[in-house]
């Protein structure tokens, strides 16, 4: 596997290809990911080959965006199938990093710990510090593809989305349950603030 090679060869493709107008799904956000998917599976103890199609998946995993909104992590998988071959992985490999990225969809499905940290790396800003920073892109690119219109929708969704969500791995839930209990508590907070209608 050229690891190296597919790592440049995505970033530049998502950095020249993504629609400038997603304020979340990013190539930011893929450095993000793949920062957390990183440190998760230093603290899994996750190392050589599975380290690898990891941080493959990651890199990947929103790569559909590309195309699509809709159903980007399949779209995701058909650029993985078409690319990955020419850099040396396996069919077998090709398809457990397809499983990956096929279990960040949401709601998250993981059946092994790297479908796991893949699912925890993605939603790690639920639970850092940075939370409230990275979820205004998120609410710009909802609002732009009219999923919410107003931040009360927008709060609304919050709450459900982080009341339903939770981390797969123990790493993750050490790291991150407990601030993620705060915000879920602030932005209830603010919803109460509203006038009702």
């Amino acid at each position: 596997m050229e690891f190296r090679q597919v790592r440049k060869f995505i970033l530049h493709k998502l950095k020249n290809e993504l629609p400038r107008s997603l304020t979340y799904h990013s190539t930011e956000h893929i450095k993000d990911v793949y920062r957390s998917a990183r440190k998760l599976a230093k603290m899994e103890n996750v190392k050589g080959e599975d380290l690898t199609l990891l941080l493959t998946a990651v890199l990947f995993h929103d790569s559909g965006f590309i195309w699509q909104l809709h159903e980007h992590e399949r779209v995701s998988c058909e650029i993985v199938q078409k690319h990955l071959p020419d850099y040396g992985y396996s069919s077998e490999q090709i398809e457990r990093i397809c499983n990956m990225i096929m279990a960040t969809k949401i709601p998250q499905t993981p059946h092994n710990l790297l479908e796991e940290i893949i699912c925890d790396s993605d939603l790690d800003y639920l639970g850092r510090e940075d939370f409230f920073q990275i979820g205004s892109g998120l609410f710009k690119e909802l609002c732009m593809f009219d999923v919410v219109t107003n931040e009360n929708d927008w709060n609304r969704m919050q709450i459900r989305f982080l009341e339903s969500h939770h981390y797969f791995t123990e790493s993750a839930k050490q790291l991150r349950k407990a601030k993620k209990e705060e915000y879920i508590a602030m932005v209830k907070g603010k919803l109460a603030r509203v006038p009702s209608e």
